[in-house]
């Protein structure tokens, strides 16, 4: 394969000018890039990946970091880097963690592979990561945001969801069927996003007088297998309940699923209400009611500043995400209490 060299000795110029005529970058006469450009094509040159990194300063590649490939939350997320990318010329390099066993580890090995491939930029989904983890890169971590991690020492470069108003909203629309006996299926305790919407969840209900020390409450890993597992034990605990929240659709999912294996009708027996309004809850069956969080719009906020801060652009940053509740059939009225007849 050629090298730049090969091009510079063909067409009888210095190394430093055949660099400018590939770059484009620098003064060159017309009759020298013509002799370059006739070497380059008869050499059939192409200039590697890190060569055009080493002209340019940079490599046209953005990092991102998810903490699992798993699922149908972070497949849509990607596929909308990958196509907002290739749009401008860039391209996409992922790393993830596993989702199990050290996070933390798992997220720092994660940004320091893509720092060490050359990622002009890293956007990472990590909720684990702290002010300190991202301090302790130095200069390097100037060119990294974060989405959905309320780490207060990053300021512009975090990109954060209101996830105790996402979780208010989901009992709001439980109290407004009439649903006062309720059941909650969480993600992990470990996972900052989840505690702030279960927070805010319970906080909601106590408002309204629910006394929330009561309720059948089991912490998950925000699988359908995990949410599955939790119906199972919901039904055979006897708890009564008339609706189920989920903190992902994932997990709401999965107990659809067993609801309906049980002999369980949703919505006519209980209700059940997800969290996040992913592709899921939209072709879950019943389809799922489900609290909708604009993650499209935080994701494209959070790159933008990203593309902005590597390649000095001025993309529009939006930093309020409105957050609603899509209706459908997974959601009813809360059945009417049975009335025991009297034994004469």
């Amino acid at each position: 394969m050629a090298t730049i060299k090969d091009v510079a000795r063909l067409a009888g110029v210095g190394l430093g000018t055949a660099s400018r005529v590939v770059s484009g970058k620098g003064a060159v006469s017309p009759a020298t890039q013509a002799k370059v450009r006739a070497a380059i094509e008869a050499l059939d040159f192409r200039p590697s990946h890190a060569a055009r990194a080493l002209l340019s300063g940079y490599s046209k590649m953005i990092g991102v970091y998810i903490p699992i490939l798993k699922g149908t939350f972070y497949t849509p997320i990607l596929q909308m880097i990958d196509i907002e990318l290739r749009a401008n010329g860039l391209h996409m390099v992922v790393a993830f963690g596993v989702g199990q066993g050290d996070a933390l580890r798992q997220a720092v090995e994660g940004i320091e592979f893509l720092l060490e491939r050359g990622c002009d930029g890293i956007i990472s989904m990590s909720n684990i990561l702290g002010d300190e983890d991202i301090a302790a890169l130095g200069a390097r971590g100037a060119n990294i945001v974060v989405v959905n991690n309320a780490t207060s020492g990053l300021g512009e470069q975090a990109f954060q969801v209101d996830h105790r108003k996402g979780g208010a909203l989901a009992a709001e629309t439980l109290l407004a069927q009439g649903h006062r006996q309720i059941a909650v299926i969480s993600g992990p305790a470990d996972a900052p996003d989840n505690v702030e919407r279960v927070d805010g969840f319970l906080k909601a209900l106590k408002k309204a007088g629910i006394d929330t020390g009561g309720l059948w409450i089991a912490a998950s890993d925000f699988s359908p297998e995990g949410g599955f597992a939790c119906a199972r034990e919901l039904l055979a605990s006897k708890y009564a309940f008339t609706a189920l929240f989920c903190a992902n659709d994932e997990m709401a999912v999965g107990a659809l699923s067993h609801f309906q294996e049980a002999g369980i009708a949703v919505p006519r027996d209980v209700s059940v209400l997800g969290y996040d309004d992913t592709p899921s809850a939209e072709f879950s069956a019943p389809r799922l009611t489900s609290v909708h969080i604009p993650w499209r719009d935080v994701v494209k906020a959070g790159l933008n500043a990203l593309l902005n801060r590597c390649y000095d652009g001025d993309r529009p940053v939006a930093r309020r995400y409105p957050i609603s509740v899509t209706h459908r059939a997974s959601l009813g009225p809360a059945p009417a209490p049975k009335v025991r007849k009297r034994g004469k």
